[in-house]
């Protein structure tokens, strides 16, 4: 190849030289925008130098080939710019869909193509012949509609880059003055470079002044990177901030209407996601909300606490009210910041209430060392000094007989507050767990009646069961046990004699109802509300038995642990009706069902 050289052409190939090493540089490093840049760099050397040694030819045949390698540079440079400025910009999701990064290669790798095969076809180039008029021979070219819609693209992409830089340094924070001033100059440079040559303003004719104009565009930017640390302290785009805040945002004019607003504020509005919220009165967003718009009536500042509904249900939030311009007598925006205090109130909520179930608890705790201290102690202390008695020969036989009835009857009440006790006591242990299984309810239930036979016959009491055979039940039998003794024994001790206990069930919304019903004493209302919460006071049974009040809080926590529930139903001087609600076993849903 033949070459001679001169300014322009020294100029572009060092420049190139320099501008090739930079991109190599630049790529190297982690930062997206960084490799971006580097891009580029890239695209504008292998223009530079191509050009360079074009300025340098005298041989058309050997321009022309030039010119191919050149367009490696050309086409790719528009879109590593339109890249790097996105990048800048924070907008890098729109290059990341598939189909626009697809189109912008095609037309790249179109451009390419169509510069290399335009011998064949005269679509870029109508024709091109070496004028040698001026100090150096250049090219003349005739352009073609290839060249005409590859010009309108470059320059559309290079204003889409620049505008989205300009916009975004405009409104960033002054720390970034310098920064701004360095990347807008450098955005404006090939703008004006190419109005001079459309207007005529050349040194030389058919001299391209664009690759000279990016070569100070890439000055400038370079500038920024090392002198002002551009991408060591990088200004985040607006959109992605306010789209990584949780809290609600929103800023409404005069009218109070919507001007803007992030992405979060939609979870509170029970407005569909594509529906327009700017223009909107913010009456229609968050309605029937007298209190936070008096606030804004009044203009006042502050925090305002509403309630709004949305798809995902209520909300409890906190509105805290700013106004711009807040010394100037017109004020021209307010911004409202909307935090979510829902979770924060079902947590006081449930901390209040874990508070007061604690509390209960402790009263129970406090009375379950009262009644050991002083019920469970007195019976023991009785049948010891009787004992002693007897050993000492201070009783005969026949008073011992007559002292038996009342020790039997403290011992079976001492019996029965131990086991509430520890059953009590065993179902508040953490960790203690529960033996869920299958079992005949009918069989149980039977076993139970057994148990209490002896003491209803004492008091003449008639105890009917009517549970339907072979209905199976899944839930901890010893504790549904336990539950179903001591309701038969508060149905005993509250009977009268020739009282009646009837036991029944029914199948019920995919549980088990058994129902223990007696026609006893009855309870009062104003009591029957306190039953299960250990603040009830037990009252002595029909022939003096006592009780502690323990059983029944037993029951509540042995139906709750086994999914069940328990309610009662209670008439004083009618009688009393207590159900429990069992699960049935899934397996024998449809016998149960069938045989209700």
């Amino acid at each position: 190849m033949d070459f001679t050289f001169n300014a322009y052409s020294y100029f572009l190939i060092f420049f190139g030289i320099i501008t090739l090493f930079l991109s190599w540089y630049a790529y190297r490093k982690e930062h997206g925008a960084v490799r971006l840049f580097g891009l580029v760099m890239l695209s504008n050397a292998i223009w530079s130098l191509g050009y360079g040694f074009e300025l340098a030819s005298h041989e058309l045949t050997q321009a022309k080939l030039l010119i191919d390698i050149e367009y490696i540079g050309i086409s790719t440079l528009p879109m590593s710019w339109l890249l790097f400025c996105l990048k800048l910009s924070g907008k890098e999701y729109w290059y990341k869909r598939p189909l626009n990064l697809t189109l912008l290669i095609s037309i790249t790798a179109l451009t390419s193509i169509l510069v290399w095969t335009n011998d064949y076809h005269q679509l870029y180039y109508k024709h091109y012949l070496m004028d040698s008029t001026g100090p150096f021979p250049t090219v003349s070219i005739e352009p073609g509609i290839a060249y005409k819609l590859f010009t309108g693209y470059f320059y559309l992409l290079l204003a889409i880059g620049s505008y989205q830089l300009i916009s975004t340094f405009r409104k960033s924070d002054p720390i970034y003055k310098r920064q701004n001033y360095s990347i807008i100059l450098a955005a404006l440079i090939p703008w004006i470079t190419n109005i001079a040559y459309i207007l005529g303003f050349r040194p030389i004719n058919n001299l391209d002044l664009t690759p000279f104009a990016f070569a100070g565009t890439i000055t400038f930017v370079l500038i920024a990177i090392y002198r002002f640390k551009l991408f060591d302290v990088l200004p985040v785009a607006r959109e992605k901030v306010l789209e990584l805040i949780q809290d609600g945002f929103l800023v409404i004019d005069k009218q109070f209407r919507v001007i803007d607003y992030n992405h979060a504020l939609r979870k509170y509005l029970n407005e569909p996601n594509n529906k327009k919220i700017i223009g909107t009165s913010i009456e229609s967003l968050f309605p029937q909300q007298e209190n936070f718009f008096q606030f804004l009536k009044n203009h006042q500042s502050g925090k305002v606490e509403l309630r709004a509904e949305s798809p995902l249900g209520q909300h409890d939030l906190e509105a805290n009210i700013l106004y711009l311009n807040q010394n100037q007598l017109s004020n021209t925006a307010t911004i409202i910041k909307f935090q979510d205090l829902t979770n924060f109130k079902q947590e006081a909520l449930k901390s209040q209430q874990q508070t007061e179930e604690l509390k209960k608890l402790n009263q129970l705790k406090d009375r379950i060392f009262s009644i050991i201290a002083h019920d469970l102690r007195g019976p023991l202390v009785n049948l010891s000094e009787v004992l002693k008695m007897i050993s000492n020969d201070q009783i005969t036989i026949e008073e011992f007989k007559m002292l038996s009835p009342t020790l039997n009857k403290d011992i079976l009440y001492t019996t029965e507050l131990l086991e509430n006790i520890l059953h009590w006591s065993r179902s508040q242990l953490k960790g203690y767990g529960i033996n869920k299984e299958f079992f005949d309810l009918r069989g149980m239930i039977i076993n139970e009646v057994n148990y209490h036979l002896p003491s209803a016959t004492s008091k003449n009491i008639t105890i009917i069961q009517d549970v339907f055979p072979g209905i199976l039940v899944y839930a901890d039998m010893l504790m549904i046990q336990i539950v179903v003794r001591n309701l038969l024994s508060n149905a005993i001790k509250f009977c009268f004699e020739g009282c009646e206990i009837d036991i029944s069930s029914v199948y019920t919304k995919g549980q088990m109802m058994l129902s223990i019903h007696d026609n006893g004493v009855g309870i009062k209302a104003e009591t029957v509300e306190k039953l299960f919460s250990g603040e009830n006071q037990s009252t002595r049974g029909t022939l003096n038995e006592k009780g502690t009040g323990l059983g029944l809080v037993v029951c509540r926590e042995f139906m709750e642990r086994n999914e069940g529930t328990i309610n009662v139903e209670s008439e004083l001087g009618i009688g009393t009706k207590f159900n429990l609600f069992i699960p049935v076993a899934p397996e024998n849903d449809d016998f149960n069902v069938k045989n209700r």
